[in-house]
């Protein structure tokens, strides 16, 4: 049966923590180290739990858990912290804004799939990986790069054997 309606429940955050919802909506964090640690240390095993995707994450700690760390000093601090860093990211010239000139302000990049993190499971191998890695290098030197791809419902299967030795498949909903 298809469903009649779709309901998206978001975690509210205490307002000293809110920062937390930009630093998990951008994709930076899937290769920006210390914003993966900082979402690890926040609470190591919804970390784990969440399969290190900071939106379940989130949606992972109680609104309890969330009170207490938006009261400690330091978490709050380290929370302004990246996001300050996210911040400059997003709006500090990089190499491409010093080319000067006639350089286009946006470059479409067409790729049936974008390898960017295994949370987005949209890529089977070796070329969406690569289109991934386009994209998060483009993105460090501040070129307008913008991917358009495939974004399939429920991304690619996942293959197992059941105990007889036959192949399985489940699809993931993304």
């Amino acid at each position: 049966m298809k469903a009649i309606r779709k309901i998206t429940v978001r975690t509210v955050l205490p307002e000293a923590i809110s920062p937390l919802a930009q630093l998990a909506k951008n994709l930076r964090w899937s290769w920006h180290l210390p914003t993966r640690e900082l979402f690890a240390s926040l609470n190591p095993d919804a970390w784990e739990e969440s399969n290190h995707n900071p939106l379940a994450f989130l949606g992972c700690i109680s609104a309890q858990d969330l009170q207490d760390l938006a009261a400690d000093a330091a978490v709050v601090e380290r929370v302004q912290g990246a996001a300050a860093d996210l911040d400059r990211y997003l709006s500090e010239p990089r190499w491409y804004q010093g080319l000067g000139g006639d350089v286009p302000s946006c470059i479409a990049y067409f790729s049936p799939e974008f390898g960017i993190t295994e949370v987005l499971p949209q890529y089977s191998g070796g070329l969406g990986i690569l289109a991934g890695d386009h994209l998060k290098a483009a993105s460090d030197l501040g070129v307008p790069l913008i991917g358009v791809g495939l974004l399939y419902q429920a991304g690619y299967f996942k293959q197992s054997l059941s105990r007889d030795a036959w192949q399985q498949e489940t699809y993931p909903v993304l």
